[in-house]
C-alpha cells in the first residue's frame, strides 16, 4: 500500500516538474508600443520576427511597465514590488551606483533558482553594482555625471564586484552595468570586468572604457551569449530547466546599428536599430527552434518603457511612423506613451495565440511565473505582483483592476479599470506640458481620463467626476501607506513616499 502511495506521489511530482518550462524574458530598451508592428497597423518599421512571435502567443494591448524610465521598471519586473517603495523616488541609477535591490529581497531569478532552474542574465543590468574602491568599501550613489572620472579613478577594477546579478539569483551574468551611454564602458562577466577600462571613450557621455569595448558590438554580443547559454544548457544539462533574462541595449542611445542594418529602414538610424533588434531576437528564437526547445520554452518579449525622443521623433513622424501609436507622450512620461509597452507571452501548445485587452504589468511576472511553476512566494515578497496565469490559460479575460505608474520625476498615476488618475498637471517627464512649466501651472493639479473612450488622454474629466478623483486618490494613498497592494500583512516602504510631487524645472539627463 505504501509503495503504491509513493509511486503515485512520485508520478505527481514528475508531472509538476515536466510542466516547468524553460523561461526566456527578452527586454528591449526604449522600444515604443508602436515600434512593434503587430501593435501598430500604420507602422513604417517592419518587425517580422516579433510579429511571428506574436502569432504564436498572447499579445497584450494594455501591458505596462511601472515607470516611464528603465531602472525603476527593471526593479519592479525582477522583484514583483513597486520601485517607488525603494530609495529611488525619481530618475534612474548611474553606471557606478550601488545596488537598488536589497540582499534579502527575493527576485524572480532567485525564486526560479530555488526551484532548480539554471539562471542567467545577459545585457543591461542598470540596477546598481558593488564597485570596489581602492581604499575599501564600495562606490557611492551615482547621478552627478560630472564626477564620473573622479569616481572611476577610485574603483579597483582588479577586484570582484561586491554586488552583482549573482547576488540576486543569477548563476551567470554577461553584460554592462547600466545604459550603453553611461560609463564605465566595459563588459562584465559574473563578478569581474573582462578588461581594465584604461581607455576613454564617448557615447553621449564620456568615461572610462575597455580598450576593446565598442558600442556597436553590444547588441549582437548579448544575443550571442544568450544563444551560447541556451546551447550549453541543452547539451550539458538537458534535464534542468533554465531561465534567461535577456536585457537588450537597443534601441536606446547610442543608436548604433551594425553596417548590415544601416540605412535598411529608409527612415533614420533608430528605425534601422529597431530592425536589427528584431533580427537579433529572431536569431535567439531560431536557436530555440533548432534545438527542439521552442515547445518547451515560455518566451516573454517586452520593453522597459516607451520610445525616447532621442529616436528622432520628427523624422519618424514625417515618415508616417508613430512610436507611441495612438497614445500620448513617450519615454519618461506618466502619459500612456511612457509606460504602455509591447508585451507578448508565447508558449506553443500551452498558451493559445490571440490578443488580450487585460490590464497587466511587468511587476506581475513574479506572481505569474511563481504560480506557473508552483513555486510558493514568501508572504513579505512580491507584494505588488498579481498573477495573470488564468488569462494566459484562457480561463479569464481580465487580470488586475488597479495599477500604479510613475514618470521620471515621480508623478503618480493610478488605473481603476478604464479610468486613469494622474497626480499632477503635466507629463511628469519630457513631453509638454513639462514639470514646472508655465503651461503646467495653468492646468488643474490632477488629470482624470477614461481610456476606453479617450485612449489619447485628450480630455481631462477631473472637474466632472470629483468623487471619482477623491476615491482613486485615496486608494493610491492607501496602497502607498500600507506597503503593499496585494492582500497580506502590512509592510513598510524603504523610505517615506510623497504622493503629491512638487513640480521641478530641473533638467534630467536623457536616461
Amino acid at each position: 500500500m505504501m509503495r503504491r502511495l509513493w509511486i503515485v506521489l512520485w508520478c505527481c511530482f514528475s508531472l509538476v516538474k515536466a510542466e516547468r518550462p524553460n523561461i526566456v524574458i527578452i527586454l528591449a530598451d526604449d522600444q515604443g508600443y508602436g515600434d512593434f508592428a503587430a501593435n501598430n497597423p500604420q507602422s513604417k518599421i517592419p518587425t517580422p520576427h516579433l510579429d511571428a512571435l506574436a502569432q504564436t502567443g498572447l499579445r497584450f494591448t494594455d501591458g505596462h511597465t511601472t515607470s516611464g524610465v528603465c531602472t525603476p521598471s527593471r526593479y519592479s519586473l525582477l522583484t514583483g514590488r513597486y520601485h517607488w517603495r525603494t530609495r529611488l523616488q525619481s530618475g534612474v541609477l548611474g553606471g557606478f551606483s550601488p545596488p537598488l535591490i536589497a540582499k534579502n529581497r527575493l527576485t524572480l531569478a532567485g525564486l526560479l533558482q530555488q526551484e532548480g532552474y539554471a539562471t542567467a542574465c545577459f545585457g543591461k543590468w542598470h540596477l546598481g553594482l558593488g564597485w570596489p574602491l581602492r581604499q575599501g568599501g564600495v562606490a557611492d550613489d551615482g547621478g552627478d555625471y560630472t564626477n564620473e572620472f573622479k569616481k572611476a579613478a577610485l574603483i579597483d577594477y582588479e577586484q570582484d564586484l561586491r554586488d552583482s546579478p549573482l547576488d540576486h539569483g543569477f548563476d551567470h551574468f554577461f553584460g554592462i552595468s547600466a545604459s550603453l551611454d553611461m560609463p564605465p564602458f566595459v563588459w562584465i562577466k559574473d563578478r569581474r570586468v573582462t578588461e581594465i577600462p584604461s581607455a576613454t571613450k564617448t557615447w553621449l557621455r564620456t568615461g572610462p572604457a575597455g580598450p576593446k569595448f565598442e558600442a556597436v558590438d553590444v547588441l549582437p554580443s548579448v544575443i550571442d551569449h544568450a544563444i551560447e547559454f541556451v546551447t550549453s544548457q541543452t547539451q550539458q544539462h538537458p534535464e534542468k530547466p533554465f531561465f534567461a533574462y535577456v536585457a537588450l541595449n537597443a534601441p536606446h542611445t547610442p543608436i548604433v546599428p551594425t553596417k548590415e542594418f544601416q540605412g535598411t529602414s529608409g527612415i533614420n538610424p533608430y528605425a534601422d536599430f529597431v530592425r536589427q533588434l528584431d533580427a537579433d531576437v529572431g536569431r535567439l528564437l531560431q536557436s530555440l527552434q533548432d534545438q527542439g526547445l521552442r515547445e518547451k520554452t515560455l518566451v516573454i518579449f517586452t520593453s522597459d518603457n516607451g520610445c525616447s525622443p532621442m529616436a528622432g521623433m520628427t523624422v519618424l513622424k514625417q515618415a508616417g511612423h508613430e512610436p507611441s501609436y495612438i497614445y500620448r507622450g513617450h519615454k519618461a512620461d506618466v502619459f500612456e506613451g511612457g509606460h504602455r509597452v509591447p508585451l507578448v507571452v508565447s508558449w506553443p501548445g500551452k498558451i493559445k495565440p490571440g490578443v488580450s485587452p487585460a490590464l497587466v504589468c511587468q511587476v506581475d511576472f513574479m506572481a505569474t511565473l511563481a504560480e506557473l511553476t508552483q513555486s510558493p512566494l514568501p508572504a513579505k515578497m512580491a507584494e505588488d505582483s498579481e498573477s495573470f496565469l488564468a488569462v494566459l490559460r484562457g480561463k479569464q479575460t481580465s487580470a488586475r483592476q488597479y495599477l500604479i505608474s510613475q514618470s521620471i520625476q515621480g508623478y503618480f498615476a493610478i488605473r481603476d479599470g478604464a479610468w486613469k488618475l494622474i497626480i499632477g498637471g503635466g507629463s511628469g517627464g519630457w513631453s509638454d506640458p513639462k514639470p514646472g512649466s508655465k503651461e503646467e501651472k495653468a492646468l488643474p493639479v490632477v488629470q482624470l481620463y477614461n481610456l476606453a473612450q479617450d485612449p489619447g488622454e485628450k480630455e481631462n474629466l477631473q472637474d466632472r467626476y470629483p468623487e471619482r478623483v477623491q476615491q482613486m486618490k485615496a486608494l493610491l494613498e492607501k496602497m502607498v501607506v500600507e506597503g503593499r497592494s496585494t492582500p497580506g500583512e502590512l509592510l513598510k516602504n524603504d523610505v517615506p513616499v510623497q504622493v503629491v510631487k512638487k513640480p521641478s524645472k530641473k533638467k534630467l539627463e536623457d536616461q
